[in-house]
């Protein structure tokens, strides 16, 4: 915990929207499910690996089991730290692959620069980033001639084909992520079980774009009772660079600041360009989560391993 605690502390140093916290309450679960591992030093723990237990068609796009150490999971002293994250690596990676997991994910710090080069030079890539800011407007002229509002749960409906579009961008260059949709009914669904708001821009009485928030993200500092996280986002490409967008946001942030929200989330993928360079104009990201895919014919020669 106190390695853990180090680690948050050090990237809240450079993003002071994150809020203070005394513990993390993911470490005791994942610490006992066997599929983490630790490093000492002279009798002192100097760095830790945990990961959540190996799970089926990882990141909704793959076929094959995956693997995911969340924020705070991980950590390590700062001496030696990118070799401390190496061998920490090479340790848990021996696990995972022996469980049939072939699709490795780390959340790591935005600033923890050392321990992502490390992991990059190991086979990484970036995938996904968590982004906060405070509940404060951003700067841009007001848009005549769109409407900007919330819909009420009636109207959901009308945010599927935008979903739908979203979707098939999933699938683009550099994108290819390969998701299947969910029908009108999952959609409907999943929404109200989550308990999922919809904020959207209209023109001529049609849907262009929309914004989804939600009561908490992907990352324990990610709920709360002053902070809401957008989960999906999506602009008519004929509507983009516009200021539609921009001045959704702000719609958003107005409704959600008089309600006493004071802090803002998202995550995305980082190999959205359209979306990670509107995200991180606006957001300020404190996490990079990194994934290195194994060739799964590695299963076969695992008892040499």
């Amino acid at each position: 915990m106190e390695i853990a605690l180090g680690a948050y502390n050090n990237e809240r140093a450079f993003t002071q929207e994150l809020p203070e916290i005394s513990s993390v309450p993911i470490l005791k679960q994942l610490a006992g499910n066997g599929f983490g591992v630790a490093a000492f030093e002279g009798g002192k723990m100097v760095g830790f690996l945990c990961s959540v237990e190996p799970f089926e068609n990882a990141f909704r796009s793959t076929d094959v089991r995956g693997v995911f150490s969340p924020m705070s999971a991980n950590g390590a002293v700062m001496e030696n730290h990118g070799m401390i994250y190496a061998a920490l690596y090479q340790a848990a990676a021996k696990k995972w692959v022996q469980a049939g997991a072939m699709s490795h994910a780390i959340c790591l710090y935005e600033h923890d620069e050392e321990a992502k080069q490390k992991l990059f030079q190991y086979g990484f890539g970036m995938r996904c980033v968590d982004a906060i800011r405070p509940m404060e407007t951003i700067d841009c002229a007001k848009l005549s001639g769109y409407e900007f509002l919330e819909l009420s749960k009636e109207d959901y409906a009308s945010v599927y084909p935008l979903y739908l579009a979203l979707n098939e961008h999933y699938c683009t260059s550099p994108y290819f992520m390969n998701r299947k949709a969910d029908t009108l009914e999952e959609f409907l669904e999943f929404s109200e079980r989550n308990k999922e708001r919809f904020f959207a821009a209209k023109t001529g009485g049609e849907l262009c774009a929309y914004m989804k928030v939600s009561d908490q993200g992907e990352t324990f500092i990610a709920s709360g009772d002053f902070y809401r996280h957008i989960t999906g986002a999506y602009c008519l490409p004929e509507h983009r660079g516009r200021g539609v967008y921009k001045n959704l946001l702000n719609y958003v942030i107005n409704t959600l600041k008089t309600e006493g929200y004071t802090r803002l989330g998202v995550d995305f993928e980082s190999i959205n360009p359209s979306g990670s360079g509107f995200w991180l104009k606006h957001f300020r990201a404190y996490t990079n989560g990194v994934v290195r895919r194994i060739d799964e014919r590695i299963i076969q020669r695992v008892s040499l391993i």
